[in-house]
Protein backbone atom coordinates (compact mmCIF):
# COMPACT_ATOMS: atom_id res chain seq x y z
CA UNK A 1 0.00 0.00 0.00
CA UNK A 2 1.27 3.45 -0.90
CA UNK A 3 2.39 5.48 2.11
CA UNK A 4 2.84 8.74 0.21
CA UNK A 5 0.22 9.38 -2.48
CA UNK A 6 2.40 12.10 -4.08
CA UNK A 7 4.87 9.46 -5.26
CA UNK A 8 2.04 7.83 -7.22
CA UNK A 9 1.20 11.00 -9.18
CA UNK A 10 3.22 12.70 -11.91
CA UNK A 11 1.35 15.84 -12.95
CA UNK A 12 3.65 16.46 -15.94
CA UNK A 13 2.84 13.26 -17.87
CA UNK A 14 0.19 13.61 -20.60
CA UNK A 15 -2.33 10.82 -21.29
CA UNK A 16 -1.22 7.99 -23.57
CA UNK A 17 -3.99 8.77 -26.07
CA UNK A 18 -7.75 9.14 -26.32
CA UNK A 19 -8.73 5.50 -25.85
CA UNK A 20 -7.81 2.35 -23.95
CA UNK A 21 -4.34 1.37 -25.12
CA UNK A 22 -4.95 -2.39 -24.96
CA UNK A 23 -8.49 -2.30 -26.41
CA UNK A 24 -7.31 -0.26 -29.39
CA UNK A 25 -4.41 -2.67 -29.97
CA UNK A 26 -6.64 -5.75 -29.80
CA UNK A 27 -9.80 -4.46 -31.50
CA UNK A 28 -11.67 -4.41 -28.19
CA UNK A 29 -14.02 -1.82 -26.77
CA UNK A 30 -14.72 -0.03 -23.49
CA UNK A 31 -17.51 1.55 -21.50
CA UNK A 32 -15.55 4.33 -19.72
CA UNK A 33 -11.91 5.35 -19.59
CA UNK A 34 -9.47 5.80 -16.71
CA UNK A 35 -6.08 7.54 -16.70
CA UNK A 36 -3.12 6.46 -14.61
CA UNK A 37 -1.94 9.41 -12.52
CA UNK A 38 1.64 8.08 -12.50
CA UNK A 39 2.33 7.36 -16.18
CA UNK A 40 -0.67 8.59 -18.19
CA UNK A 41 -1.74 5.12 -19.36
CA UNK A 42 -5.35 5.12 -20.55
CA UNK A 43 -7.23 1.95 -19.66
CA UNK A 44 -10.86 0.87 -19.59
CA UNK A 45 -12.98 0.80 -16.43
CA UNK A 46 -14.06 -2.24 -14.43
CA UNK A 47 -17.49 -2.19 -16.10
CA UNK A 48 -15.74 -2.78 -19.44
CA UNK A 49 -15.18 -6.37 -20.57
CA UNK A 50 -11.38 -6.26 -20.30
CA UNK A 51 -10.90 -4.02 -17.23
CA UNK A 52 -7.51 -2.74 -18.39
CA UNK A 53 -7.20 0.07 -15.79
CA UNK A 54 -7.31 -2.52 -12.98
CA UNK A 55 -4.90 -4.74 -14.88
CA UNK A 56 -2.53 -1.79 -15.27
CA UNK A 57 -2.51 -1.34 -11.49
CA UNK A 58 -1.86 -5.08 -11.02
CA UNK A 59 1.06 -5.16 -13.45
CA UNK A 60 2.59 -1.68 -13.12
CA UNK A 61 1.78 -1.07 -9.46
CA UNK A 62 0.43 2.40 -10.16
CA UNK A 63 -2.54 2.69 -7.77
CA UNK A 64 -4.12 6.06 -8.63
CA UNK A 65 -6.51 6.21 -11.58
CA UNK A 66 -8.42 9.32 -12.60
CA UNK A 67 -11.62 9.40 -14.64
CA UNK A 68 -10.89 10.26 -18.28
CA UNK A 69 -14.52 11.08 -19.00
CA UNK A 70 -15.63 14.64 -19.91
CA UNK A 71 -16.98 16.53 -16.89
CA UNK A 72 -15.83 13.98 -14.31
CA UNK A 73 -13.27 15.03 -11.69
CA UNK A 74 -12.54 12.11 -9.36
CA UNK A 75 -9.84 9.57 -8.71
CA UNK A 76 -9.61 6.08 -7.23
CA UNK A 77 -6.75 4.54 -5.30
CA UNK A 78 -6.65 0.80 -5.99
CA UNK A 79 -4.19 0.21 -3.13
CA UNK A 80 -6.44 1.70 -0.45
CA UNK A 81 -9.74 1.14 -2.30
CA UNK A 82 -10.71 4.74 -1.59
CA UNK A 83 -11.98 7.62 -3.70
CA UNK A 84 -9.77 10.70 -3.89
CA UNK A 85 -10.04 14.25 -5.14
CA UNK A 86 -8.74 14.29 -8.68
CA UNK A 87 -5.14 15.55 -8.82
CA UNK A 88 -4.24 18.26 -11.33
CA UNK A 89 -2.67 16.49 -14.30
CA UNK A 90 -1.35 17.55 -17.70
CA UNK A 91 -4.00 18.24 -20.33
CA UNK A 92 -6.12 16.88 -21.84
CA UNK A 93 -8.25 15.80 -18.88
CA UNK A 94 -10.70 13.65 -20.85
CA UNK A 95 -11.21 11.96 -24.15
CA UNK A 96 -12.67 14.21 -26.87
CA UNK A 97 -16.25 15.17 -26.11
CA UNK A 98 -17.41 13.88 -29.51
CA UNK A 99 -15.87 10.43 -28.91
CA UNK A 100 -18.72 7.93 -28.39
CA UNK A 101 -19.39 6.20 -25.08
CA UNK A 102 -19.03 3.28 -25.11
CA UNK A 103 -16.24 3.29 -27.66
CA UNK A 104 -14.42 3.23 -29.89
CA UNK A 105 -16.78 3.94 -32.74
CA UNK A 106 -17.34 0.84 -34.87
CA UNK A 107 -16.03 -1.65 -32.29
CA UNK A 108 -18.91 -1.74 -29.80
CA UNK A 109 -21.19 -4.75 -30.34
CA UNK A 110 -24.96 -4.12 -30.54
CA UNK A 111 -25.52 -6.24 -27.40
CA UNK A 112 -22.84 -4.41 -25.39
CA UNK A 113 -25.10 -3.97 -22.35
CA UNK A 114 -25.27 -7.76 -21.98
CA UNK A 115 -21.46 -7.99 -21.96
CA UNK A 116 -20.52 -5.51 -19.23
CA UNK A 117 -19.54 -6.25 -15.63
Amino acid sequence: MAENIDQDIDPSVPPSGTGCVECLASGGWWVHLRRCAACGHIGCCDTSPSQHASKHYATAGHPVMVSFEPGEEWAWNFATEQALAAPELAAPHSHPIDQPVPGPEGAVPPNWQELIH
